[in-house]
């Protein structure tokens, strides 16, 4: 691949992955969806109980709606596949699949802190847990990529 190219992928990888951080931070702290409330009224909400909420969703997905259960365990995977996606693109220095995903690990354990401490969110072990599947799940879709990428280029040098 021309590194001419290879810089127009880091650009637009670079805006596409300011553009997920830009709703990361949205979705997760200022969105009035989720059941937020105002200031006065919020309280400390966690779990630390490991795969507690995982199976409560899964109990009673039927009661509680599909939707809801699709948003709290599929949309805390989806919510990070993009993390592990564009960081090793971003640098050759994130290559490494247990790099990405300890980084991946360490945003997501920010992200829940800072829900605790402004109580715009429950800090939720559970969350943790699928995020850095998500971002395991986004490693392992460059690395596919990836080896598709060199497998094609490869043959037409």
């Amino acid at each position: 691949m021309k590194k001419e190219t290879k810089n127009r992928i880091r650009i637009i990888s670079w805006i596409l992955f300011v553009i997920y951080i830009g709703l990361l931070v949205y979705f997760l702290f200022l969105s009035e969806e989720y059941g937020r409330t105002s200031f006065d009224q919020r309280i400390y909400r966690y779990n630390l109980t490991p795969f507690q909420e995982i199976k409560r969703f899964w109990i009673y997905r039927h009661r509680v709606g599909f939707w809801v259960a699709f948003l709290n365990l599929a949309g805390n995977v989806i919510g990070f596949l993009p993390f592990g996606f564009f960081l090793p693109i971003l640098s050759r220095r994130l290559r490494n699949g247990a790099v990405v995903t300890a980084l991946g690990f360490g945003l997501s354990l920010l992200v829940e802190s800072i829900q605790l401490v402004f109580k715009v969110g429950c800090f939720d072990v559970d969350d943790l847990i699928l995020n850095t599947l998500g971002v395991l799940l986004g490693y392992l879709s460059f690395w596919i990529c990836n080896g598709i990428r060199r497998m094609i280029y490869e043959k037409k040098i």
